[in-house]
């Protein structure tokens, strides 16, 4: 079974979690009927007579994109001072204002005699912008970058800018970023933040990290998969290079577990903080978190205090229902800014941007913001006290998005938002009993609850054998771990004896999932990789599609123009040709309900997975109008996630015999005909269990592509002759048991060879016999 990162399934916040919000739930319900106000992404939250209303104010356009590409771009403009802190001190005095500068020698002394520190501290004392720049202006950048890791893009991204603005140069000369896709960094660079994935590539090319003399991973407390993986790692990095510093920086209470892990380093402490933040607990469990914060959002604005209101939401959805609230009349204005992960960079950036003079900001974001995230003004946050995870469970292979209560740890950084340049105030939406007793003391880390196969296949290329010694921190399942090195088996990157396949060095090469790396490869044997480069692409970009407020239904109509009625891959290369036909304009994505922002990411990633391609000899060639070659390609990859169709519009996962459910947004959904097999990108658990990215196939591909699960039988053949058929290696179907996975992979040479099974299938099609796909169970 999956780790359920919840204390007490049976407490009232994990009740509440599983439930929902019903206004949320009301406002699902009812959307298809919500037709006032224009699309934009800037509205008002206000109470009219005393009641919540769910309408919305369309106060400016977003669907006009502005040209820049990057993030940075939007980040260029020095950002305007909005509180007095800010106002009244230049950017030396803010540095020597804070807790760490107090400590700074100290600090220094304490790094220069160990390799290995721990430094705590809370939000706010300035660890995030104040180490490098201590550590560049000790000398170390003199023989190496000080690099520094981030969980979050946006965290990564919007402290190069603070810092760069602090020491005085541009961002991506002296102090640069780097993150997936995107590389904000020069030959001048000698402050490199960056997210943890990142560093964790970087260190495939360079196992000792030469470019580096010191790497400071900020926010460890967060447990991200990727920097656990990197603990593991630089512990034996750092002990073969004596000149390697590294900082471990945590604002939580499990300082002692890192300290062991490393080897019993020292701990650092950086005493107080910036800014006092008062805690303010419910009186109550709040049933709907949604209108609870709503209203506690309100009564700050209405009751006349300075300062500007960051709230905390689970997710898109929700943050959706609190952008659609109506103006109250004769009230102070109040611009309401949304932030999360799939929200264009252009749109994230405005949270850091100065309001117009006389209206209160209010930020309502997921947790993206919760960690090394600082506007200036922000004086008040209100806390939901709740999050979405990533569960995934390796039985059915599913990831599962769902609600959570957070944890004691994401409670202290989420009050530490509003301590940063001012007094603040922190309206925790549960009550105090429910902090101490129904939380969990840190969330359960990333890599306990995810799926590993990107994670084996990158310490498999690094060298590591025995994956179940690897010194994890906290180690993951037996379950996941061996499950992921069978996924990647089945993909033909592991041999039968779990060592790396050439085809899956040539994965690790792509900074992909391992799937989407296959299908590429893949490509050039079907001679199709052009197409499969651009679906590969817009699949690594948030949704490019969006349904402006007031305008779903128009969206929807404009977003099936686009519709192959057979795959939703299809549709994505469909989409990116007419947008190249079109020479790439902003204004036919406007009018079409395309993010311009995606699109051009898109465009920015095929180039750069282009350039992989060629640096590996890989041939660029196009299948022209032969569409089924490239569904035949993108089987290759996900044959092992194939469904059946069972019953009218129901589908069944032909492995697990899961039920999976079309998405709403997909090509075949409510199409006229539903094919028998398909298979699917990913399987997310919101509501049910959604399949994303559909695309229909022949079932003989999936027998001819994955012989270890699926078998052809011939539906007119007698009783004997299928049980002897089933009797021989390369007719038994196999969905095998764990135990016989872990003690006999499939051994391909008992097979017969493809081409005599391919010629009794046509034998097979010329007697006019049925033919369907069957799977077997055998322990």
């Amino acid at each position: 079974e999956p780790i359920i990162p919840v204390k007490d399934p049976t407490s009232d916040m994990a009740i509440i979690s599983r439930k929902g919000s019903q206004l949320v739930r009301k406002h699902r319900e009812q959307k298809e009927r919500k037709k006032v106000g224009a699309p934009g992404g800037t509205g008002c939250l206000v109470i009219c007579d005393g009641k919540l209303r769910i309408l919305q104010i369309g106060i400016q356009k977003t669907t006009i994109r502005r040209p820049e590409q990057k993030f940075a771009e939007h980040m260029k403009e020095k950002n305007e001072a909005r509180s007095e802190f800010a106002k009244k001190k230049s950017l030396l005095e803010q540095r020597q204002y804070l807790p760490i500068f107090a400590v700074r020698q100290q600090l220094l002394n304490i790094i220069r005699d160990n390799n290995i520190v721990i430094v705590v501290g809370e939000t706010g004392s300035g660890k995030t912008t104040q180490l490098t720049q201590y550590l560049h202006e000790d000398g170390y950048t003199s023989y190496g970058m000080v690099g520094c890791t981030q969980p979050r893009r946006v965290a990564a991204m919007s402290v190069a800018k603070r810092v760069s603005e602090e020491i005085g140069s541009n961002l991506g000369d002296e102090v640069g970023y780097a993150i997936r896709f995107e590389d904000c960094t020069s030959e001048k660079t000698l402050i490199k933040y960056m997210t943890d994935g990142i560093l964790l590539r970087e260190s495939l090319r360079e196992s000792d990290l030469d470019h580096y003399s010191a790497v400071i991973m900020d926010e460890a407390h967060e447990r991200s998969l990727n920097t656990d993986v990197l603990f593991g790692l630089l512990r034996e990095v750092v002990s073969r290079r004596t000149d390697l510093k590294l900082i471990v920086t945590s604002a939580t209470m499990d300082s002692d577990k890192f300290a062991a892990f490393f080897g019993n380093v020292p701990i650092f402490h950086i005493p107080g903080r910036t800014f006092p933040v008062d805690i303010l607990f419910s009186k109550t469990p709040q049933e709907d978190y949604v209108e609870a914060a709503v209203k506690q959002a309100l009564q700050i604005h209405l009751s006349g205090l300075m300062g500007d209101i960051l709230i905390f939401m689970p997710g898109q959805e929700d943050i959706e229902i609190v952008e659609r609230l109506e103006e109250l009349e004769n009230a102070p204005a109040l611009a309401v800014l949304p932030i999360y992960s799939q929200l264009p960079s252009d749109l994230q950036a405005k949270i850091f941007q100065k309001a117009p003079d006389g209206v209160r900001k209010c930020i309502v974001a997921t947790n993206i913001a919760e960690t090394s995230l600082t506007v200036d003004g922000i004086m008040f946050v209100v806390d939901s006290g709740y999050c979405k995870l990533k569960v995934f469970n390796p039985r059915i292979g599913m990831d599962a998005l769902q609600v959570f209560p957070i944890s004691q740890a994401n409670a202290n950084q989420r009050s530490g938002r509003a301590g940063r340049t001012g007094p603040g105030q922190c309206y925790r939406l549960y009550t105090q009993s429910a902090y101490k007793n129904e939380m969990l003391t840190t969330t359960i880390p990333e890599i306990q609850r995810t799926n590993l196969a990107n994670v084996v296949l990158l310490l498999k290329s690094l060298g590591v054998q025995d994956l179940l010694l690897f010194h994890f921190m906290d180690p993951p399942p037996e379950d996941n771990m061996l499950n992921s090195m069978y996924q990647l088996w089945i993909l033909g990157a592991l041999d039968n004896t779990g060592a790396l396949t050439p085809t899956g060095r040539l994965m690790v090469e792509f900074p992909l999932d391992p799937a989407l790396s296959k299908m590429l490869i893949v490509s050039c044997d079907m001679c199709c990789s052009a197409d499969i480069l651009i679906i590969v692409s817009m699949l690594s970009v948030p949704a490019i599609f969006y349904r402006p407020k007031g305008r779903e239904e128009e969206s929807d109509q404009v977003r099936e123009k686009f519709s192959v009625p057979e795959s939703d891959h299809l549709t994505y290369l469909n989409v990116y040709m007419q947008w190249k036909n079109n020479n790439y304009s902003s204004i036919w994505c406007n009018d079409h309900f395309i993010h311009t922002k995606a699109m051009r990411k898109v465009r920015e990633v095929r180039s750069q997975l282009k350039d992989i391609m060629v640096q590996q000899k890989m041939n660029l060639v196009s299948c022209g109008s032969d569409w089924d070659i490239i569904r035949k390609c993108i089987c290759a990859a996900y044959f092992h996630q194939a469904a059946k169709l069972k019953g009218i519009g129901e589908y069944v996962n032909v492995r697990t015999g899961m039920p999976c459910h079309l998405h709403p947004t997909s090509s075949l959904f409510g199409m006229g005909y539903t094919p028998d097999y398909i298979i699917y990108h990913e399987l997310v658990m919101t509501t049910k269990e959604y399949m994303q990215c559909v695309t229909a196939v022949d079932g003989e591909w999936l027998a001819e592509l994955g012989p270890m699960f699926y078998s052809v039988k011939q539906a007119g053949k007698s009783r004997q002759v299928s049980q002897a058929d089933a009797a021989r290696p390369h007719r038994v179907c196999a969905w095998r048991s764990a135990a016989w996975r872990r003690r006999c992979p499939w051994q391909s040479s008992s097979c017969e060879p493809v081409e005599k099974n391919r010629r009794r299938r046509a034998t097979w099609a010329a007697s006019g016999s049925s033919v369907t796909i069957s799977t077997s169970f055998t322990t």
